[in-house]
């Protein structure tokens, strides 16, 4: 196998494009992307609303349609991973540390400056503050990943296309362009928004395993200890990407579930236990019976910018991840049903990240409604991580606790960037064989990329501006998945009718054929 040498260098041209003057001119940088993404943020910011909302309601017919009973793969095809490995791959590769991260705190942005024109730091913002984490992380945000693992995955597996790709994902719409510079364009961007996305994730959470590291042993927080846990990170995600699917990232993931499932129930045991469980089922009824006024709340009148400042936050943040989730996941699925994997993601994936914010978020809310600790001021006078130390520490057995978090983000998050460096080294390669792994130096690169370019972006204070990034690239792509689901839908009723009635135009024919090799 070789290099897909267009995809390869445009795609670090384009980082190289953002990192070199960030690092030479850091605030006129911000201030650039900032211009942009308020622009889209303001203008657009309706769009990204829409377009989740009609993603969720495909994947909905679709999972009741008599398409969700399709194989991928051969009929009888079994799947090559067992159900609670797949589940655990699927959920750690796509969530990360993000869900650790935001879990305990998430809340207290929302309880400090609410939605729906309430008063903060009311009984109703509290009510919103619990329930709008679920509506973030649920079913519309999952069907956001779930949409091209569908259409990558019935491509790869049913049409049996050689490559595995996002503009293989576009070819029936595309047709034979998905082999020129369309294709090479659009996997390109895939790349580069990938880059921002995972590197901003792994910039984002070294702050909190430093302090974390910091607070259980004699070292210092600083540059030192922050490149410490960049190269442990590295050496660790180096590793499992090294070992490929079976030896690293499935090892990784099952880990990952048990100590997650170890430490929720530790906290439900020994937490407030009613308070837990009494304020996850307030929230999930809240943000069932405002579902729709959720997915469409922009406050034109009010102007309180909640929704740009974290719904299309979020909803950028989700579609800049999506392709990469897509690829993985039509990557480790051949066997499944399209149901099975609506399911999986949608309802599993859901339930996973519901659990996470039921136990810590809202073990961080009993503390700030107890008085306890002051979570929200430690929010707005300190920051994030002051926070969820500060929350880890009050916990019983706090020593013990603060360990199983910081392994636990360690691992979620090397599992995603594992995983992130995986895919691309994949998408990066010229005529990779069907079922064959990228070579492993190509692997072990882009996980050192992802490393470098989260330490240049940390110390050149650009780190806002790479975040900033991932969501205006997620603009192009509302147009590339858009694509995506046309392509699907195409694909479907193509191989629902009989073979006299298929439709004989070249662009269809390599579908069937599976030709399309970069």
């Amino acid at each position: 196998m070789s290099l897909n040498q267009p995809v390869f260098w445009s795609s670090l041209t384009l980082v190289a494009v953002i990192c070199v003057p960030v690092v030479l001119a850091p605030q006129r940088g911000q201030q650039l992307l900032d211009g942009v993404l308020g622009f889209l943020s303001g203008s657009f910011g309706w769009l990204y609303l829409w377009f989740a909302v009609a993603v969720a309601g495909f994947l909905g017919w679709l999972a009741f349609s008599r398409h969700g009973r399709i194989v991928l793969g051969d009929p009888g095809e079994k799947p090559q991973f067992a159900t609670h490995s797949w589940l655990a791959m699927i959920f750690t590769s796509a969530i990360g540390g993000g869900i650790m991260y935001w879990g305990i705190i998430e809340w207290a942005h929302y309880y400090n400056e609410p939605p729906m024109g309430v008063q903060p730091r009311s009984v109703q913002a509290a009510d919103w503050a619990g329930a709008y984490p679920m509506f973030h992380w649920g079913i519309t945000a999952w069907a956001l990943f779930c949409l091209p693992a569908i259409a990558l995955s019935y491509g790869y597996h049913v049409r049996k296309h050689r490559t595995l790709r996002l503009s293989d994902a576009c070819r029936g719409v595309i047709g034979d362009r998905a082999d020129g510079w369309l294709g090479k364009s659009i996997d390109a961007l895939f790349l580069f928004g990938l880059v921002g996305a995972a590197g901003t994730s792994l910039g984002l959470e070294i702050p909190v395993v430093s302090e974390s590291i910091a607070s259980l042993t004699p070292m210092e927080k600083g540059p030192t200890l922050d490149i410490l846990v960049i190269a442990v990170w590295t050496a660790l995600f180096g590793t499992s990407v090294y070992l490929g699917l079976q030896k690293g990232l499935k090892r990784l993931a099952d880990v990952n579930i048990w100590l997650a499932a170890a430490l929720g129930l530790f906290l439900l045991v020994v937490g407030p236990t009613v308070f837990l469980i009494d304020t996850t089922t307030n929230s999930v009824g809240l943000m069932l019976q405002n579902l729709p006024r959720m997915s469409f709340y922009t406050d034109p009148v009010g102007g309180s910018g909640f929704e740009e400042d974290w719904t299309v936050f979020y909803w950028g943040w989700w579609i800049s991840y999506a392709p990469f989730v897509g690829l993985f996941v039509a990557k480790i699925s051949k066997g499944r049903t399209i149901r099975g994997i609506i399911g999986a993601m949608c309802l599993a994936g859901s339930a996973g990240c519901w659990l996470s914010f039921a136990l810590l978020g809202n073990t961080a809310l009993f503390y700030q409604i107890q008085n306890l600790v002051p979570v929200a001021d430690i929010v707005e006078s300190e920051g994030d991580t002051a926070a969820i130390i500060a929350v880890l520490d009050t916990v019983p057995l706090a020593p013990l606790a603060l360990v199983v978090f910081l392994l636990l983000l360690v691992i979620f998050l090397a599992t995603t960037l594992d995983s992130s460096a995986y895919t691309m080294a994949g998408v990066a390669s010229k005529h990779l064989p069907r079922d064959a792994d990228p070579a492993r130096w190509h692997r072990v690169f882009w996980a050192v990329v992802l490393a470098g370019v989260s330490i240049v972006m940390m110390y050149s204070g650009g780190l806002e501006t790479l975040q900033t990034l991932s969501i205006i690239t997620a603009f192009p792509l509302i147009f590339i998945l858009a694509l995506v689901l046309l392509s699907l839908r195409r694909w479907l009723i193509e191989d629902e009718r009989p073979s006299s009635e298929a439709d004989p135009s070249p662009e269809a024919a390599p579908d069937k054929v599976g030709a399309g090799s970069m």
